[in-house]
């Protein structure tokens, strides 16, 4: 496949192809519809990661965008079954995360897009870190708390996005129950999400949208990276 910085947004076939997968999440059916899934996701999906390659580029020169069907930013319609008890076969949304170029799967820190016909929202920052990383973030807030201060209440980024994720009940291990910002230390997601309807997806416009909102994510990211020793 070409790439191309050109998106044209994604067709109304999409998210009707992603309803009805919704509807008939087996494996006779998505055989079925194969040509259909490439169609009016895989190709679409890629086009959009490739056109966003210069302009994350221009946000950050740290994170990849990989226009790949397998091993990229594209994340596998084939869902992971063996701990869940949801033994559907396949995604029915179109997962997109651009990860740091030093990140190895989806615990990264990454910029991340997410389309179903249920939600549509953009990510940013890392969602379920492993234990080192998320002390590495929580130790930053502690030892500069007004670098995460302004990070988090930065005003461009707030006008977009709102903290999300899981939190513990109690202040964790190790750090000052007192603290000013305990609500941030007991989370274990750093992340932040900013919603948009299938119409914006839809979109000539749509990839110079996202690369906007995730320009005003940089001070939420570069908090992160610069906890983890990582180039922003």
């Amino acid at each position: 496949m070409t790439a191309s910085t050109d998106f044209e947004g994604f067709p109304a076939e999409t998210i009707r192809f992603l309803g009805e997968l919704a509807g008939n999440n087996n494996r006779p059916w998505f055989n079925g519809n194969k040509h259909r899934y490439e169609q009016w996701v895989l190709e679409p999906a890629l086009d959009f990661i490739s056109a966003m390659g210069p302009r994350l580029e221009r946000v950050t020169p740290h994170f990849t965008a990989i226009p790949r069907r397998v091993g990229g930013s594209l994340m596998r319609v084939y869902r992971d079954t063996r701990f869940s008890r949801d033994k559907t076969p396949y995604k029915t949304n179109i997962g997109i995360q651009f990860r740091h170029e030093l990140g190895k799967d989806v615990h990264a820190p990454g910029f991340y897009v997410h389309i179903d016909p249920e939600s549509c929202f953009l990510g940013v920052g890392m969602w379920h870190p492993a234990s080192g990383p998320l002390g590495m973030i929580r130790d930053r807030i502690v030892e500069d708390p007004d670098a995460w201060r302004a990070a988090r209440d930065d005003t461009g980024f707030r006008r977009k996005f709102v903290l999300s994720g899981g939190s513990l009940k109690r202040p964790p291990r190790g750090y000052p129950p007192e603290h000013p910002y305990l609500v941030d230390l007991k989370r274990k997601d750093f992340i932040a999400v900013t919603e948009f309807g299938f119409d914006a997806a839809a979109d000539s416009g749509f990839a110079d949208r996202v690369a906007a909102d995730f320009a005003a994510a940089r001070p939420f990211m570069s908090f992160l990276c610069t906890a983890l020793q990582l180039r922003f």
